[in-house]
């Protein structure tokens, strides 16, 4: 054991253990010497022997087999298995220590103490391991042959090591002493600091001074920073780390060692100036995106805009964004809004908005700047309106809107006129409304931002920050109200809607005339010596008041001014597009596009009511707007406004179709609307009326409106009746006290039974020659008890022209009229208080835009089972209108054939009692030819057959009835006077036969040929006595007509007599008294005879 202590201790010390080294651990051989290879030529003999000499003693043996069986699975594995690239000194030292693992366990152990081992070798006992001895001096030997060999191998890096301890040794030597004299050193400081001396008590202090005087300093130069840092910001739209910077300034230059610095009085009032101008910009930051004032937000009001129904050039390339509800869930309201340095604030105006909310917050100006976004709402929203108002009339020539100007909404606008008119107008909503719904969409941020603000520092529900969206609702309520007002009421007193205030209005929305004359700042001349002087006076005040305010380079000197202003300039430069609130402007109202009109309604609705329900879906939740009311104002505007429109416009287009001169007149274009001519006025009422009525389909049912139209077909009706009775009136010179109206009209329109068998014959499929037999008769009645006077026909043939177009209108307007008639169950009526109020989920139905613009498709007017009954009244008295007017021309050509041939057999102005042949006709009879040729043609040219064949059917009839039965008043008559009277006869004959087919006055003619009979002197009177036998003896065997009026040759009775009486009317006018006595004797017997021939006559 002492010859290894030397070994452990001695020349190779320094490969000696300390107490973390293990020299049998696995860091045994490590790559240190694996890659050094043994110098071929450093004495590879002697390597050689080595090798020799080592292996030729070889590792000692094994203790016992036993030992080794029972040593060996817990014996690692030979380190040669490990290291196939060693030397072989390496691998010697290897098994070496394999080996001494195995044979002696107890010597590798870090607790190894070789005292015991010694001792134990020493024992011979039975209890000691003498024995062993030997084993442990060859295993000894063994170690130290191979040692030998590392030695060999690696004597040049032992050789430098050792200098190298050297060194070391040396250096931790020189490192001691150093140590020892710093200790002394700081002994002896220590022993002077505990020495007491003022004037290092002064420099402690001195010291600490230049320590806050240094820290002053660079906070004063941070500070210096601080407007370039903050103008950075905000030109680069970063605005919450710009209120960060502001802040912390702010907060700096409070300190109380910073109070005292002069120099810092001009950046303190450049601070507090910036910060209002920050809030000030932050809330035009607001407006340019709340308002569509920045560029970025074009995308989104011109993508809904497309959407809703909008297509041109510009809005065409407009990518489609994403869904406003998508975006609003996307958005996280938990979390604080931050800014992203590397992309564009404002390319996202949502999150540009809620970055700008979470700025003023900061700020602490969050509700001064929502009290300012609501003070200036109204003006805004005016400037947008006034903006797309202007653009659309850029866009639209005025030349092509269509309607006449100063028409006054009175202008019927055809179907390219209502295109073009409705193309200005769904521009315009269409584009107003998208911006109104981007407007919304952005208040909707705006609240959810607040309210999310509010939420994360639970500052509870605050009212005066959440009531912004109601306001928004009730501007854009009076602004669909103005927009309906300016483009539907034609009248200025009706409304006018300011959607901004003016100055000097009152409460009652009049002007004060007291405040005209009131001071006015624009009136005051700025460069008068009095206002210079009061200016200076006020400006030093502010400037002692408020320093850094104002600034110092009013007087025209180079001073440089504060800092407030010059560093304020840049970033408030940017003004407002808009007015200021307040502002005076010329006047609230907007320019209208295209004449105003009630027909508009149907193009103003359909975008509106778009647009009222996708603002359903903007409105915040839980507010105190109640979606459901949304189109409350659309109920007021139609009951309170539209509707008193619509009756003064119906009025007064009705005023001008009734007031037209030529409303009574033809259509020229008759035959686009209707198989025969009607008038004028008629084809204008009904333009009217279907105009209306396809208006009426497009806006919510009302009884009340139906109503309207109703109440003017029954004016129209009024009017037509009006013109009627001018028509069918005596002129002044001609009407009596009795009756002013003319026999045509009197018995057309009077209840009798003439009445009742004309309205017969009319409705009768074929006609029926009994009727047409009493009409005559009754006819006949009527004028012997009312003699027919000139006056009593109508003479003017354009009178016969207006009958058959009033008839014909009347008949094609009721048929028109009954297309119109459809009934619904919806009884809303806005006039009656009783009924209930109309649902509000009626306008969700009404939003199809093209109904207002389509000419096709079929047209209803709208009425209930009340209403329907005025209705049909008014139908039925188009169609009695229609009949009288039918039954007058009918009536009228039969009195003016009876009043013509009244006069034509009068003696007083055509005399029968001639002294020569005539071989003339009578111009009364010429004359009424003429007529009823005229009358026919008119007839023919306006009415359908049916009609003509009722007003012709039984002219023959009558003709030859009242010329027998007014025979007599033709006395006296000689043979000379009754060829008068068939000549007569043959030219009427003549020419009722161009009028009625298969009519003849045979009869006639035969009963006046028995008049040249019974003259004749080889006949006589008693030709008409034997002509009764024969009549009579017919009769009795049945083969006659039982009245003789159904045959042409057969006459009654009083027919005969008044012939007879007519035969003896020459003789007794004679002036001789005793011819005339004769001649009635004769008559006497004569008609005694023609009794007793005709006893049933009698």
């Amino acid at each position: 054991m002492s010859r290894n202590r030397p070994y452990r201790n001695g020349t190779y010390g320094n490969l000696g253990r300390d107490d973390d080294y293990d020299p049998f651990g696995e860091g045994y051989g490590s790559d240190r010497y694996g890659s050094s290879q043994p110098d071929e030529s450093r004495g590879s003999n002697r390597y050689a022997a080595s090798q020799f000499s080592t292996s030729s003693r070889g590792p000692p043996p094994s203790r016992s087999a036993n030992a080794s069986a029972n040593l060996s699975p817990n014996v690692p594995p030979p380190r040669s298995a490990q290291r196939g690239s060693e030397t072989n000194a390496e691998r010697e030292i290897g098994k070496v220590l394999e080996h001494v693992k195995r044979e002696w366990p107890a010597m590798v152990e870090n607790d190894c103490v070789p005292v015991q081992l010694a001792l134990q070798l020493l024992d011979t006992s039975s209890v000691g391991r003498a024995h062993e001895y030997r084993n442990f001096q060859r295993s000894h030997q063994y170690l130290q042959d191979s040692l030998k060999n590392i030695v060999h191998d690696y004597h040049q890096g032992f050789n430098s090591s050792i200098g190298t301890f050297h060194k070391i040794q040396d250096s931790i030597q020189t490192s001691q002493k150093k140590v020892r004299a710093l200790k002394e050193s700081l002994a002896a400081s220590k022993a002077a600091l505990c020495t007491t001396d003022p004037e290092l008590k002064k420099m402690h202090a001195t010291s600490r001074m230049y320590d806050k005087v240094l820290q002053t300093l660079n906070e004063v130069d941070e500070l210096r920073t601080v407007p370039d840092q903050l103008e950075a910001r905000i030109s680069e739209k970063r605005f919450l780390t710009a209120v960060e910077v502001l802040q912390n300034a702010l907060r700096r230059l409070r300190k109380p060692e910073l109070d005292e610095i002069g120099a810092l009085s001009d950046l303190r009032s450049y601070l507090a100036n910036q910060e209002t101008a920050l809030m000030d910009i932050l809330v035009e930051e607001l407006h340019e995106h709340l308002y569509l004032k920045s560029p970025y937000c074009q995308d989104r009001w011109q993508n809904l805009a497309k959407n809703q129904g909008i297509f041109n050039d510009v809005l065409a390339e407009a990518q489609a964004l994403s869904p406003f509800h998508v975006i609003l869930a996307s958005i996280d309201w938990e979390r604080s809004a931050a800014e992203d340095p590397q992309k564009n604030p404002e390319a996202d105006t949502f999150s540009y908005i809620t970055l700008v909310v979470e700025s003023l917050n900061k700020l602490g100006r969050l509700e001064a700047a929502v009290d300012m976004l609501k003070q200036r709402l109204p003006v805004e929203l005016f400037t947008v309106v006034n903006e797309t108002i202007n653009d659309v009339d850029q866009k639209h020539p005025s030349s092509l809107r269509g309607g006449p100007s100063g028409s006054h909404g009175l202008h019927m606008y055809g179907h390219r006129e209502t295109q073009m008119r409705a193309d200005v107008i769904y521009d315009l909503l269409w584009t107003l409304y998208g911006k109104f719904e981007a407007i919304a969409e952005g208040h909707r941020v705006f609240h959810e931002a607040i309210k999310a603000l509010i939420r994360r520092e639970g500052a509870g529900n605050n009212s005066a920050l959440l009531g912004s969206f109601k306001e928004l609702w009730n501007l854009y309520q009076n602004e669909i109200r103005s927009l309906l007002h300016n483009y539907v009421t034609t009248d200025a007193d009706v409304y006018q809607f300011r959607s901004t205030p003016r100055p000097g209005m009152g409460l009652n929305g009049r002007s004060d005339a007291a405040r005209d004359h009131l001071f006015k700042f624009s009136e005051v001349d700025a460069k008068s010596p009095e206002m210079a002087t009061e200016y200076e006076a006020l400006d030093s005040i502010i400037r002692a008041a408020v320093p850094g305010l104002t600034s110092n380079t009013r007087k025209g000197d180079n001073k440089k001014g504060s800092l407030a202003v010059p560093r304020s300039e840049p970033v408030t430069a940017r003004k407002s597009t808009g007015p200021a609130y307040g502002s005076s402007q010329p006047s609230g109202t907007y320019k209208s596009l295209v004449e105003p009109s009630v027909f508009n309604m149907s193009l103003l609705l359909p975008p509106t009511l778009v647009f009222l329900q996708r603002l359903k879906n903007i409105v915040p939740p839980g507010s105190d707007l109640a979606t459901s009311t949304l189109t409350s104002f659309l109920d007021n505007f139609l009951v309170n406004v539209f509707q008193p429109q619509l009756d003064e416009t119906l009025g007064k287009l009705s005023d001008a179709v009734f007031g037209e001169a030529d409303a009574f007149q033809q259509d020229a274009d008759w035959s686009h609307v209707a198989r025969r001519p009607i008038f004028k006025g008629t084809t204008a009422f009904f333009t009217v009326v279907t105009a209306f009525c396809r208006m009426l389909g497009t806006i919510p049912h009302d009884q009340a409106l139906s109503s309207l139209i109703i109440t003017q077909m029954l004016r129209y009706y009024d009017r037509c009746f009006s013109w009627y009775k001018a028509l069918v009136t005596k002129t002044q010179e001609e009407a009596s006290d009795a009756q002013p109206l003319r026999a045509s009209a009197v018995l057309a329109l009077e209840p009798s039974d003439l009445h009742d068998i004309m309205q017969s014959l009319w409705k009768a499929d074929s006609p029926d020659l009994e009727m047409l037999k009493n009409e005559v008769g009754m006819l006949t009645s009527y004028t012997d008890e009312n003699k027919l006077q000139v006056s009593d026909i109508i003479q003017d043939r354009d009178t016969i022209k207006s009958l058959c177009l009033l008839y014909t209108s009347m008949k094609w307007l009721s048929v028109k009229v009954l297309g119109l008639r459809h009934i619904t169950r919806n009884e809303a009526d806005s006039s009656r208080s009783s009924l209930p109020k109309p649902e509000k989920r009626r306008w969700t139905l009404l939003n199809d835009p093209s109904k207002a613009t389509a000419e096709e498709g079929p047209v209803y007017l709208p009425m209930t089972q009340e209403t329907v009954q005025s209705f049909d009244s008014i139908l039925s008295s188009y169609e009695e209108l229609a009949s009288t007017s039918l039954r007058t021309l009918h009536i009228e050509v039969r009195c003016r054939i009876i009043q013509s041939l009244q006069t034509a057999l009068s003696p007083e102005t055509a005399p029968y009692l001639l002294e020569q042949e005539v071989t003339e006709p009578d111009p009364e009879i010429l004359s009424l030819n003429g007529e009823m040729v005229a009358y026919d043609e008119i007839t023919t040219r306006f009415l359908r057959e049916k009609e003509v064949a009722f007003i012709r059917t039984g002219l023959g009839l009558l003709i030859n009835s009242y010329l027998i039965r007014k025979a007599s008043t033709t006395a006296p008559m000689n043979a000379k006077g009754c060829s008068r009277m068939q000549l007569n006869i043959l030219v009427l004959q003549q020419n009722l036969k161009n009028i009625e087919s298969g009519v003849d006055l045979v009869r006639a003619a035969n009963y006046f040929e028995l008049f040249d009979l019974a003259v004749r002197p080889d006949q006589g009177v008693q030709a008409i006595v034997d002509k009764a036998k024969a009549d009579a003896q017919e009769q009795e065997e049945g083969d006659g007509d039982e009245s003789g009026a159904g045959n042409n040759n057969k006459f009654t009775y009083d027919e005969l007599k008044a012939l007879v009486e007519l035969i003896y009317s020459e003789r007794l006018a004679d002036a001789e008294r005793g011819v005339a006595g004769a001649a009635r004797r004769q008559m006497a017997d004569t008609l005694l005879s023609l009794s007793e021939a005709m006893w049933q006559v009698s």
